[in-house]
């Protein structure tokens, strides 16, 4: 890891002050202009599927796996944190015309490009079965102005995310993963791809700007991450792939990539 990627800035704000969704909203907003070689890890995704989509697109794509791999023909998908919209896009080649895809992104620089892109997969694939949502993955129960929830109940067959769960602030995580049981139909399933940690990250980690937003620090513990989806009711939960060599190791703290599946 180049020190560009990861300089602590603990010194630069006190605890109270860090914003993790403004760090977020600021770091983003510059690599949905400009390709951010420090976020997350680079994952092969299938050619073929590539094709459709726009290169701007796949170049500002920050994901740390491929959990298009486990959805299904004619999935209603909800993509949490969809970004530039590629993973989406896979997702609506893989699903059909009877299927659908939701992604969901609090950024609006991503959103303009994921919306702007939409057009023209929709062209190249030769139908129009994706949509992008703004709000907070922690908030899909927020009501709209004719109070309705961002995502109704039990409206989806799978939930994606790619490398962006660790983004959500600690006091937001159990609405997060409320939301994330809510929306799920009876049969829902997970497929999630994100950065643990084997060792719990402290404080002063979780307060550094670069680390944050670079998808480390916020890293769910282990252990706790599986544990944590079972105290839910989710079963057959296990991690379909995860990387045997540390991603990047901070004061010996070795931060990994995961997928976790399961279904209620």
């Amino acid at each position: 890891m180049s020190e560009s990627c990861c300089n602590t800035n603990t010194s630069n704000k006190a605890p109270n002050q860090f914003d993790h969704k403004d760090a977020i909203q600021e770091r983003y907003g510059s690599a949905a202009q400009e390709k951010e070689s420090c976020l997350c890890t680079p994952v092969g995704f299938d050619p073929v599927l590539l094709e459709a989509i726009p290169q701007e697109v796949i170049e500002r794509d920050y994901g740390c796996g491929d959990p298009t791999k486990y959805v299904q023909k004619n999935d209603i998908v909800l993509d949490l944190g969809s970004g530039s919209g590629k993973n989406a896009f896979i997702c609506a080649q893989i699903v059909g015309k009877e299927g659908k895809v939701i992604g969901v992104d609090q950024n609006p620089d991503m959103l303009s490009l994921s919306r702007s892109a939409s057009k023209e997969v929709t062209k190249n694939i030769g139908f129009n079965n994706t949509e992008f949502l703004e709000g907070s993955i922690e908030k899909l129960d927020e009501l709209d102005k004719d109070l309705n929830p961002l995502i109704a109940d039990k409206s989806v067959d799978i939930i994606l995310s790619n490398c962006v769960l660790n983004l959500v602030s600690p006091e937001s995580r159990n609405n997060l993963l409320h939301n994330i049981k809510r929306v799920l139909n009876d049969n829902g399933r997970i497929a999630i791809s994100d950065i643990v940690s084997n060792k719990k990250v402290p404080l002063r980690l979780q307060n550094d700007h670069d680390l944050w937003t670079g998808c480390i620090s916020g890293a769910w513990y282990e252990p706790e991450f599986i544990s944590d989806f079972k105290e839910l009711g989710f079963k057959n939960l296990k991690f379909a792939e995860r990387s045997s060599e540390p991603w990047k190791v901070i004061e010996d703290i070795e931060f990994r990539t995961v997928t976790l599946v399961g279904n209620i």
